[in-house]
């Protein structure tokens, strides 16, 4: 929903409210000038909304009275599209507004349901839990999110002031190709003016976007969201682990948490070469790479990946599997004495 789509709305909310609203009051609380008011109400009239004009010392705008708005026509699973809608995407981190306004939206679908849908509604919403938790939201400006998406769509340069991550401030020039949601926060990604090539950038850190005039072509085939994977995978972390697994790309993409890892398929030689040096069979392998804060918590990756691998670096991550198969080894082989609350032991 755009600005002015959004004021035309809360002047309708107002008005909702009851009384005669001055020109001057409607201007001071949405925030605009009265010849803009006005051009609003002629929006609120065009659409059938019984707007009335009061002359006089304390004259102004009114709703006709007994007009409310006519209750969401919405079947029951509709309606549960659009509320369940809004509560998953506050827990998945993907709306730009804070926790609030998105309570509020829901609030505003609800008052205007038939009742009884809406009594069904809020049993559902006061019961339901979910197994998996809400996710912290980078929640970036809302029109930042819906200029990029339109200009876009409709490949149009964007000005924008970035603040990187080691607090650099930036001006660029970005042509987005796409926006992409993913862990709870939005991306854009594009060609850089700064830089030349494409890069990714958090919503969340750009401070100013404008549009540009000109226009810009997308790279045939290119996949916006597989960019942002790719070039989260290759932020800069203390340790660089590379692997070479057995098995497919797909195999091992599917079994890698996405924006973890970049899969590259390798040629039958180095898969020869594993073979003859006893490192496993023969057949397909793969380069892993991924970028790691801590050592400690790849070989449980590699454990999920059930694949062969063999480690090429760093060499420090050795011990650290050898660490894990032992701790494994040690809980396989413990047994559980008969009396009740024994501590385990060895075999």
């Amino acid at each position: 929903m755009n600005r002015p789509t959004a004021r035309v709305l809360a002047l309708l909310e107002i008005l909702q409210a009851g009384g005669t609203r001055t020109v001057a009051e409607l201007a001071d609380r949405l925030g605009v000038d009265e010849r803009t008011v006005r051009r609003y109400v002629g929006h609120l009239i065009d659409l059938d909304v019984p707007v009335r004009s009061v002359r006089g010392r304390y004259g102004g705008y009114r709703l006709a009275p007994g007009y409310r708005m006519p209750p969401l026509m919405l079947t029951d699973e509709e309606a549960l599209a659009v509320l369940l809608g809004l509560v998953a995407g506050r827990r998945a981190g993907l709306v730009t507004t804070s926790v609030a306004a998105a309570e509020s939206a829901a609030a505003k679908v609800r008052r205007v349901l038939p009742e009884t849908l809406g009594r069904r509604l809020d049993a559902l919403l006061a019961t339901a839990d979910f197994t998996a938790p809400a996710r912290p939201m980078a929640i970036p400006e809302t029109s930042v999110l819906l200029m990029l998406a339109e200009a876009a769509r409709d490949r149009r340069p964007v000005a924008i002031g970035y603040t990187a991550w080691k607090g650099r401030r930036s001006e660029r020039t970005v042509h987005p190709y796409g926006v992409v949601a993913h862990s709870g926060r939005w991306y854009v990604t594009g060609a850089d003016s700064a830089s030349g090539e494409v890069r990714t950038f958090r919503l969340d850190r750009i401070e100013t976007a404008s549009v540009l005039p000109g226009s810009f072509d997308v790279p045939e085939g290119f996949d916006p969201a597989a960019r942002v994977l790719s070039g989260l995978a290759g932020v800069p972390y203390p340790h660089e682990v590379s692997l070479r697994v057995r098995g497919t790309a797909e195999q091992a993409r599917h079994r890698l948490p996405p924006g973890l890892a970049t899969v590259r398929e390798l040629p039958a030689g180095p898969a020869r070469d594993a073979a003859a040096s006893g490192e496993g069979e023969g057949g397909a392998w793969v380069r892993v790479e991924l970028r790691a804060e801590r050592l400690e918590w790849v070989p449980s990756v590699l454990a999920w990946l059930d694949l062969p691998f063999v480690i090429e670096r760093p060499d420090a991550l050795r011990d650290h599997v050898r660490a894990l198969a032992g701790r494994l080894a040690t809980c396989a082989d413990a047994v559980v004495d008969a009396a009740e609350g024994a501590e385990p032991r060895a075999e």
